[in-house]
Parts: C-alpha cells; structure tokens; sequence
C-alpha cells in the first residue's frame, strides 16, 4: 500500500525552488483569499474525490497543504491510498509556513 510522507516548510520551499511539484491547497475558500502559497492550485478537501483521476496522474512529487496539517493529511493519505507516489502532506500547514518566514501570495484567477 502506498502511503504519503510529512514534508517541513524548509524541504517544501526547497521543492518549490527547484519547480518539480504539483502544490495543492485543500483550504476552503475563505482561507484562501486571505493568500496562498504561489503556484499552489485550490482543491477544497471536499472536492478531493472528484479530482482522484486528476491526481492520481503524473509523476511528480504531489503536496497537499492547508491550515495546520490535517485536512492535507486526510488528502494526501486519500490520493496515496489510491496508489499513487510521491505524495507528502505540508507538516504544520500555512502555519508552519508562515512560521518559518516564508511568503503568501494571493490567489490567480
């Protein structure tokens, strides 16, 4: 069975330098108004299931972030248990983001 991995907010940064990831933000919408993290696509968790094919493609690494952790973790553990690789859950959330010093930007169209 495949599983997803936690990643920490340096590692994902790290990630995001190098281009090579699929960032989902999980959030409702109200949470993402207020920014995000810049390349990220908007899935509410509760849309996550319709999105499954979606996800489930591609190869590259796949993280899911939200607030603190766990809705992205309940995401992450979805699409992997659907068996798809490279999947890791942003540990701490925006929370730990924003901890760390890293930016927001706001949501595109």
């Amino acid at each position: 069975m495949t599983t997803h991995k936690d990643i920490d907010a340096a590692d994902l940064f790290a990630l995001i330098e190098k281009g090579t990831l699929r960032l989902i933000d999980v959030r409702n919408a109200d949470e993402v108004a207020r920014g995000i993290i810049a390349g990220a696509r908007h899935i509410p968790l509760s849309l996550i299931p319709a999105s499954v094919d979606d996800l489930t493609a591609g190869s590259e690494t796949l993280v899911f972030y939200c607030h603190s952790g766990i809705r992205s973790g309940q995401a992450a553990s979805f699409i992997a248990s659907h068996g798809r690789e490279n999947v890791y859950n942003l540990q701490g959330g925006v929370l730990a983001w924003g901890r760390a010093g890293f930016p927001f930007a706001p949501l595109q169209a």
